[in-house]
């Protein structure tokens, strides 16, 4: 025979139990990641012969300097399937408070440099990429990339993350 104080110990395992998988348990505090990467374009929709503005921004959520960031830019799958598409990244500027300052690396590989020297706690960086449609580009198709980065920090630690998706651009017939 069970005694009353196991009826309610079996009780209350049940209810927590079916609070938990029902998610009406307490949510734990999750920390912010070390490092974010964002993207925005200047706009949804261009046409051949158009260029589309994205930025990239990256946020420092911990309490010590990033010293070195790598990350990568490539087209989503979809992108590559449609080979009519014909873009290129023509430009890239690094915001600063002194405004635009041109930065270099606006290939597939190393973007990181971009983003300059060291990145303190708390701040962010966004560089620009300039994409350029080319003229004889085919229509009615989404171009879009994704972006793995890795960041190191002052204090000897690291964290990388992604794949991080831009916002897709539609090139539309003129």
């Amino acid at each position: 025979m069970r005694s009353p104080q196991m009826r309610r110990f079996g009780l209350t395992a049940v209810l927590a139990f079916v609070l938990a998988v029902f998610g009406l348990a307490p949510a734990a505090s999750a920390d912010p990641a070390p490092a974010t990467l964002t993207f925005a374009t200047d706009s949804s929709t261009t046409t051949p012969g158009g260029t589309v503005n994205l930025s990239m921004t990256i946020t420092n959520n911990k309490a010590y300097d990033i010293w070195f960031v790598y990350q990568t830019i490539d087209p989503t799958w979809l992108t590559t399937q449609r080979p009519d598409l014909k873009y290129s990244f023509t430009g890239c500027s690094l915001a600063t408070a002194a405004g635009s300052a041109p930065c270099s690396g606006t290939g597939p590989a190393n973007l990181g440099g971009n983003y300059g020297t060291t990145i303190p706690p708390g701040q962010s960086r966004t560089v620009t990429l300039t994409l350029h449609i080319a003229a004889d580009s085919g229509c009615n198709g989404n171009i879009g990339f994704y972006s793995y980065y890795y960041t190191e920090f002052s204090d000897s630690t690291n964290t990388s993350g992604g794949p991080v998706y831009t916002p897709e651009t539609r090139v539309l017939c003129a």
